[in-house]
């Protein structure tokens, strides 16, 4: 299922109101529109079988994070826009059976052509393009279609093979609470960097029990250090929280109860084995711990990040925990935030050192509560693309012209949806017009 001509038509008639207010920056008006519209302009895919399928942009796979990711910014409109919704709706479906083919496996194919990203030592099927272990895949599934739900209303997708779906999730994350002791998940990759493996013949790591659920992969698709991945799980519990209600409302009540009893599992978990305390800042959430005693206190750039729990239902930007661990990600505290010639932020150790991610700064933007800071952040965005008018997976903090992945639909998704909200809280044309004072009044000004 492709979108059709018509409908992207009607949608960008629908940002033609957020376009008249970029007006005053040349190309702005055009740049927002296509990075809001890139996903259904360049990465939908009609698989073989006649479903939806979304492609990351310029790797031709489907990654449940990035697909999710990629379209959330639609739901606004799925409510009043009947072919819209039928085609998320297909996304949603499309997740679901992959998660049923394979709850362990981050990337898929179209069809089960046995096509792998790599050779790893895993038991990955003909549908699998990789298989690396990310709680937050599972999660980004429950989120589009919880969503997708709020926004329009609709249960039709809340089928028994939805809810066969919900089953296995909720197996997988109780499943993997015990990973030492029930798991039969392994991965190795060889001859690769060791962020791209997992140690003890692909076991990863030692980790004791919490109460939270293991994860092997970050959403960088980067190795944990240490098993339980504190973003991912603060974001598991949300969303159990939230299908809780639902469930009971279309009579699953077990479904119901496990998902209650998991989410209360798991934060638990996060305040007695997740919590640090760091001298000037106080006490914040870690990144990552083994329920041994090890922590580690970082960001990523990608999401779930620290950085991002406010995007994903699991606090309100004001909650004083949260605070104090966004003062030290955005801090040199933080090992991967990057201060520059042309920009400031968090980067990832799944790029250079020194690059920064726009999916971060966008993120940032879109967690900030002063809109003085979403101002800076919407500058930084419109002078370190190199001119191409598009978000990038990183950049180099002093020289942007260097950057990784010149189409990664996801980051252009993100950039959408800043300048779209910045425009739903009224701050859009204030914003414009303080960038046009300093001087910027094309989209291809330079950094610095």
């Amino acid at each position: 299922m492709m979108p059709q001509p018509q409908l992207i038509a009607r949608m960008e008639t629908r940002l033609r109101p957020v376009m008249d207010a970029l007006e005053p920056i040349a190309g702005l008006p055009d740049m927002f529109a296509r990075c809001f519209l890139s996903t259904l302009e360049t990465t939908c895919r009609q698989a073989p079988d006649g479903g939806a399928f979304i492609i990351t942009g310029d790797i031709e796979a489907m990654w449940l994070r990035d697909s999710t990711q990629q379209v959330l910014h639609y739901l606004r409109f799925a409510a009043e826009d009947d072919e819209l919704a039928a085609w998320l709706e297909a996304v949603i479906a499309r997740q679901a059976a992959l998660v049923r083919i394979d709850p362990y496996a981050n990337a898929f194919n179209s069809a089960p052509d046995g096509r792998h990203g790599f050779e790893d030592r895993t038991e990955a099927g003909p549908w699998v393009f990789e298989r690396k272990y990310e709680l937050d895949s599972l999660c980004h599934m429950l989120l589009l279609a919880l969503r997708y739900h709020q926004a329009t209303g609709r249960t039709v997708l809340m089928d028994d093979a939805f809810f066969q779906t919900v089953d296995v999730i909720l197996t997988v994350i109780a499943r993997e609470q015990r990973h030492e002791q029930e798991s039969p998940y392994a991965f190795q990759r060889f001859d690769c960097p060791p962020s791209d493996t997992l140690t003890r013949e692909g076991r990863g790591e030692p980790a004791g029990f919490t109460g939270m659920s293991w994860s092997g992969f970050r959403p960088s698709d980067d190795a944990c250090r240490f098993g339980y991945l504190i973003p991912a799980n603060l974001f598991a519990a949300a969303m159990l929280t939230e299908l809780a209600p639902l469930a009971d409302q279309l009579g699953r009540s077990a479904v119901a109860h496990k998902a209650r009893t998991l989410a209360a599992d798991i934060r638990e978990g996060v305040r007695r084995y997740g919590l640090a305390t760091v001298e000037g800042v106080g006490e914040i959430y870690a990144y990552e711990a083994d329920g041994l005693g090890h922590q580690l206190l970082m960001d990523d750039a990608n999401v779930p990040s620290l950085l991002s729990l406010p995007c994903l239902g699991v606090c309100n930007p004001e909650d004083p925990l949260y605070r104090r661990t966004r003062s030290f990600v955005l801090s040199d505290r933080n090992p991967i935030y990057y201060q520059g010639a042309a920009a400031q932020g968090v980067g990832s150790p799944h790029t250079p050192q020194g690059w920064i991610w726009p999916i971060s700064l966008c993120v940032q933007g879109l967690t900030a509560t002063d809109p003085a800071e979403r101002v800076t952040l919407l500058r930084t965005l419109l002078t370190t693309h190199a001119g191409t008018s598009r978000m990038h997976e990183s950049f180099d903090k002093d020289d942007p012209a260097r950057f990784t992945r010149p189409w990664f639909a996801w980051a252009n998704s993100m950039f959408g949806e800043l300048v779209m909200s910045m425009y739903e809280r009224g701050e859009l044309t204030e914003a414009v017009a303080a960038l046009t004072a300093e001087g910027l009044r094309r989209v291809d000004f330079p950094a610095g």
